[in-house]
């Protein structure tokens, strides 16, 4: 047999092999330095020559398959048939912290006919150097498990008292806490009011489907991407929108906890939260945005013909020397199928529309004055609407306690389950009943602080779309118009139906200017007396003005 000196001989080569567990101590310590310094000393005292390191700093949970460094370091011997290597650990916990593994990589090395050494532990081929490997792996994995289950249940700990242990959601950003103990969230100050505006954005319509959340999130230049192409994903956009961390709630299913009251400030309340989920289940869900919008056409899928009903396309046209824009219906069996409308055409009447739409000044004193009346009486009902939603939550609270009584009660799982998807949506109500409480009163201030851009909009709906980009100008057609506009075979928009607001102020405007007394209405020139009874000085006469009367 040949002794320890001339195997050492034969096997001169060396691989060395570090790890630490995570990034951060990569980064922030010098683990694996210290582990490859220690790993030469030895190599040198043994008289091998080192040919090549391969760190890790990932666990791969116990699957040395999932070290991109034990990978790298398999295939580099595959890569050296006829070698012979000895390769070296820092400590046996480096090697697997699983039984499992720890057999099938023992098993791994050797059939590549490579040699395993470890600075603080012999492998010996012996039944007792096998069964006492056998037993320190086995140490290394039950030590593994019992740290994880510790850090969980630590973890646990800290969400159910409103803390998230995860790794900051794109708005957010952990920061040490003001009385110790870890860190919370806090908003990002350049992220936070881009994410508030597309879950807000969203939930009120504003955009009306996920990809308008998504072009609208790609357009920042602030929002990370997660393609090379500076897209975002949509699975991305759904997660974004389903995390309930951004109402300023925390809950961890896998661990059992239900959604609580988190430590930290919400970007949205927790209602706009539910009627997003709502949006997603398509309870109350807008219409969907085309995938393929175009801005050169911010009239596409908002104008339907008026002789088939159906929304109008629009592409350019290849003329002999230039391109050309055209709107058109594509619908069978239409009069209008295949006429095209020249884009100008088209978009200078509907522009007439919009320019329409601004009511004079004198009428738009009128409903600020409208306003702050309507400002006043919900100052005074608040107080009667905050002791209702009070009164409703007292009663989802009986509701939660006899559940739970009925919970002890029950005998079968599917029982205790459906008692608990009760309670959960009871639990849900309340958050949204404890937000309405918490709001039912106004807050203190001027009325031109809370509508400032409530009467902008009113005020000047059409330059607020001839300047915005193309969300804006969807958004603008969208509180405008309560269905789409139609479009005639003469060239010509039927009358659109308008919104509660301009249609409001439309009638108001009518009722105001139509009403002449009957006795008004004669001929300028006539010269004979009148004689009119009583009667018709007190009946007015309502004579419907034109369609295209201004405001």
């Amino acid at each position: 047999m040949k002794d320890d000196y001339t195997k050492h001989a034969e096997i001169s080569q060396a691989l060395i092999y570090c790890r630490v567990s995570s990034t951060k101590q990569r980064l922030e310590g010098s683990g694996l330095e210290s582990q490859e310094q220690r790993c030469r000393a030895y190599a040198e005292d043994k008289g091998y020559l080192v040919e090549g390191v391969f760190p890790d700093d990932v666990s791969g949970g116990g699957d040395f398959l999932r070290r991109p460094g034990m990978v790298a370091l398999l295939s580099y011997l595959d890569a050296q048939k006829g070698k012979s290597y000895v390769v070296i650990f820092d400590d046996l916990k480096r090697f697997a912290r699983d039984t499992e593994f720890h057999l099938k990589l023992r098993r791994e090395f050797a059939k590549r006919g490579a040699r395993i050494e470890c600075l603080n532990f012999r492998f010996e081929d012996s039944p007792e150097g096998k069964f006492i490997e056998t037993v320190i792996a086995a140490q290394g994995e039950l030590e593994r498990e019992q740290n994880r289950r510790q850090v969980v249940q630590k973890m646990k700990a800290r969400v159910e008292n409103g803390f998230w242990v995860f790794r900051a959601p794109v708005g957010y950003k952990h920061v040490p806490s003001p009385t110790g103990g870890g860190k919370v969230l806090v908003p990002d100050e350049v992220l936070a009011p881009v994410v508030r505006a597309a879950l807000e954005g969203f939930a009120t319509g504003h955009f009306a489907s996920q990809a308008e959340v998504q072009r609208f999130l790609e357009s920042n230049p602030h929002y990370p991407k997660d393609q090379k192409n500076g897209n975002i994903r949509p699975m991305t956009i759904s997660r974004l929108l389903k995390k309930v961390v951004y109402a300023g709630y925390v809950e961890a299913p896998k661990w059992g906890v239900s959604v609580r009251k988190g430590q930290h400030e919400g970007l949205i309340s927790f209602e706009t939260f539910q009627r997003i989920q709502d949006n997603l289940e398509g309870r109350k869900r807008g219409p969907a945005a085309r995938a393929d919008y175009n801005e050169d056409f911010p009239l596409r899928g908002f104008v339907d013909c008026d002789c088939c009903g159906n929304s109008m396309t629009a592409a350019w046209s290849k003329g002999k020397y230039q391109h050309y824009a055209y709107y058109r219906c594509v619908t069978r069996g239409c009069e209008m199928k295949g006429k095209s409308v020249p884009r100008a055409k088209m978009e200078d009447g509907f522009e007439e529309i919009l320019k329409g739409l601004q009511p004079a000044q004198g009428l738009f004193e009128l409903a600020k004055a409208m306003l702050r009346d309507a400002w006043d009486m919900r100052l005074a009902t608040a107080q009667g609407d905050k002791d209702e939603f009070r009164k409703q939550y007292q009663d989802v609270n009986k509701q939660i306690e006899g559940l739970l009584d009925r919970i002890v009660e029950a005998k079968t799982a599917s029982v205790v389950s459906a008692y608990e998807a009760r309670i959960d949506k009871l639990e849900r109500q309340k958050f949204i009943l404890s937000e309405r409480l918490e709001n039912s009163v106004p807050p203190k201030g001027r009325l031109e602080d809370c509508i400032e851009l409530a009467l902008k909009f009113l005020s000047s709906p059409w330059n607020i779309y001839k300047n915005g980009d193309h969300v804006m100008r969807q958004t603008v057609l969208r509180l405008a118009f309560s269905e789409p506009v139609r479009y005639g075979q003469n060239g010509v928009y039927g009358t659109p139906k308008l919104s509660f607001p301009f249609k409001y102020l439309r009638d108001n405007f009518l009722m105001k200017s139509e009403m002449v007394l009957l006795g008004r209405i004669e001929l300028p020139t006539s010269s004979l007396p009148m004689t009119r009874s009583t009667t018709e000085l007190q009946q007015p006469t309502i004579l419907r003005a034109s369609e295209e009367l201004p405001y």
